[in-house]
């Protein structure tokens, strides 16, 4: 099992979208590209993603930007994972050779306990304890 590196920007993406949503603001590519230091052309990829599968919503013109399509705590980790990775154990089980099937059995459940603990988790354990310091000139 390997987690994408695409995984890891998304959840970024979406845990600084979290961060914002009680203000309303939206953010945009460029801040979260710097913010969440992921690359501004792989960050519009990733965008489109979440936006096609209902995770947030994007507003045109010149004040727009992204935003969650939902609260924090109703998007499960689960959710965002099969949406920009699929599944994550699809390739290991096999059943072939002498201890094949009792290998399968443990690979499957080792996968039902990270789908529990992923369905369990949300985007707003994403978001960190500590809010950022802001300075203002």
């Amino acid at each position: 099992m390997k987690l994408s590196v695409k995984l890891d920007y998304a959840c970024r993406a979406l845990a600084r979208m979290a961060i914002r949503r009680p203000s309303g603001e939206l953010s945009r590519i460029e801040e979260l590209a710097e913010v969440e230091a992921i690359p501004a052309n792989y960050l519009v990829q990733i965008l489109g993603d979440l936006r096609n599968g209902g995770l947030i919503e994007s507003r045109r013109g010149k004040q727009g930007g992204y935003l969650l399509a939902r609260a924090p705590e109703d998007i499960s980790l689960r959710e965002v994972i099969m949406l920009v990775q699929g599944d994550v154990f699809s390739s290991v089980a096999n059943s072939a050779g002498a201890s094949g099937e009792k290998v399968a059995e443990v690979w499957k459940d080792l996968q039902d306990c990270f789908e529990a603990k992923a369905a369990e988790l949300t985007v707003k354990d994403l978001i960190p304890e500590t809010p950022e310091e802001m300075y203002y000139i």
